[in-house]
């Protein structure tokens, strides 16, 4: 895997050379500066804000796997058909796409910090409102809310993660919370089949309220803080996150310098962002986003019960066996994201997917012809733990990473909304018509997802930059080559 990884990093660094911009190039800055990272460490601050964001992610994989779980219990309470729950399972993404446009502006507006509280406002506030439905008009509207919080959380929790962070550690700490967000999906895949569908609701509010007060007591991120004229807070916040020991005048100076070599460029609109020099910058963070939805991981994940009861295999089973398996997988990603890289890891996890979807085609083409029930169950319950081990290792969390990274700082508001709409537009795309597409073809809809999980890896390999051990003012400018 090494040396794969070494071939592939070569390849790509020879078409893209780093940048060399005299921005970059102080005397004798890379060394002091790779000095300076490798002497810092995870203090007790920058630990608990990753604690404090992990929350965010941990309520973030809670609304996610909800729906699968609690299917079974709220369509006999509520008296719902399966279309008015396929609204339910995927309405979320209509408040998501709500979130999403805004989310960039709003976190450039109000700090990474301020829109986090937001977003869990929003977020308890649908809790609340799924907990005491008594019919499908407040179910769905609670769905909608949670959905607006997590548009929002879309954008701001990768880049507030990436922001504060230092580069040797970067991909890890975010790994970190995309593990919360397996975490609370598994919980939720696991208690879900103990306890009632209100109480479950319930339990979902818990991570939610402590992302809510926990924002008050983490620092904001050094580059809204440089990027908002805040100068002098950069480099004392840097030193809290740090480490009192650790030398930030030179990360400080490097973040000031490139934001306000940015800043004389005009603040970007939404048409101009597509211009030639942030072309390759969108077509890998949207792109990215785009193919990774469309691979269904909204679709399986929301109706996973429906699947295992339609193959005819014990759900509660079914669902407790995937939510133990994930976790593991992505604790991998944690461990080995700042090892081998995003695009080695994107790459293999997406041929996993890939494998996961075709095993569970050819078990519902199976079915079809009614062969073999024992092998179609092994097959599907072996396919749908792949396809979510797949996930959880780096499908899920490596897009939102590298959307953080490749995005300069005048466009990431915009830009980094335009990709959070499309994730969550492809997102209720694919949750909404599972369902239908299920019934029209069982097997053909996974063969679909084969089809397009198997592209990411061509994407992966011809377009992805390698980011691992590079600052994100190094990524920026040799993505948009600003100084050529």
């Amino acid at each position: 895997m090494e040396s794969r990884s070494g071939l592939m990093e070569g390849s790509y660094e020879e078409e893209h050379p780093r940048t060399t911009s005299p921005l970059l190039r102080r005397e004798g800055g890379g060394e002091d500066r790779e000095a300076a990272a490798g002497s810092s460490s995870l203090t007790w601050l920058l630990v608990f804000s990753n604690f404090v964001v992990a929350s965010g992610s941990f309520a973030n994989g809670c609304a996610n796997g909800y729906t699968s779980p609690a299917e079974s219990g709220i369509r006999r309470d509520l008296g719902l058909s399966l279309a008015e729950y396929s609204i339910f399972g995927s309405i979320s993404t209509i408040g998501g796409i709500a979130g999403a446009i805004i989310s960039g502006k709003m976190a450039d507006l109000i700090g990474r910090r301020g829109t986090m509280w937001t977003m869990q406002s929003f977020c308890i506030l649908g809790w609340l409102a799924i907990i005491f439905a008594q019919g499908a008009w407040l179910l769905d509207l609670g769905r909608v809310s949670i959905g607006f919080g997590l548009g929002l959380y879309s954008f701001v929790t990768p880049v507030y993660i990436t922001e504060i962070t230092p580069k040797k550690v970067r991909g890890g700490c975010a790994a970190v919370n995309e593990l919360s967000v397996a975490i609370g999906l598994s919980m939720m895949f696991f208690i879900g089949n103990l306890i009632p569908w209100r109480t479950l609701a319930a339990i979902g509010t818990i991570p939610s309220i402590i992302q809510l007060v926990g924002v008050f007591f983490i620092p904001e991120s050094p580059r809204w803080l440089a990027k908002n004229g805040r100068q002098k807070d950069v480099e004392s916040t840097l030193k809290r996150l740090r480490g009192k020991d650790v030398d930030v005048s030179q990360e400080a100076a490097e973040i000031i310098d490139y934001t306000e070599t940015l800043q004389q460029i005009p603040e970007s609109s939404f048409l101009e962002i597509f211009q030639r020099k942030y072309a390759h910058s969108l077509i890998v963070g949207v792109g990215l986003m785009l193919l990774i939805q469309l691979g269904g991981t909204t679709g399986v994940s929301a109706y996973t019960s429906s699947l295992f009861e339609a193959i005819g295999f014990s759900t509660s089973i079914g669902t407790s066996t995937i939510a133990i398996v994930q976790i593991p997988f992505a604790f991998f990603c944690v461990l080995l994201l700042d090892r081998i890289g995003r695009r080695p890891l994107i790459m293999v996890t997406a041929a996993g997917a890939a494998l996961g979807s075709f095993l569970a085609g050819l078990a519902f083409l199976l079915q079809d012809f009614d062969q073999g029930k024992e092998v179609r169950v092994v097959l599907m319950v072996t396919g749908l733990v792949v396809y979510f081990s797949s996930y959880a290792m780096g499908l899920g969390p490596i897009p939102w990473i590298i959307m953080a990274e490749v995005f300069p700082m005048n466009i990431k508001g915009v830009a980094g909304s335009l990709t959070a709409v499309v994730s969550c537009m492809s997102s209720w795309v694919v949750s909404y018509a599972f369902n239908f597409v299920f019934e029209w073809s069982s097997a053909g809809v996974f063969f679909i997802f084969t089809a397009i999980c198997s592209s990411i890896v061509v994407f992966g390999f011809k377009l992805m930059p390698e980011t691992k051990g590079r600052s994100l003012e190094e990524i920026q400018a040799s993505m948009v080559q600003l100084f050529k």
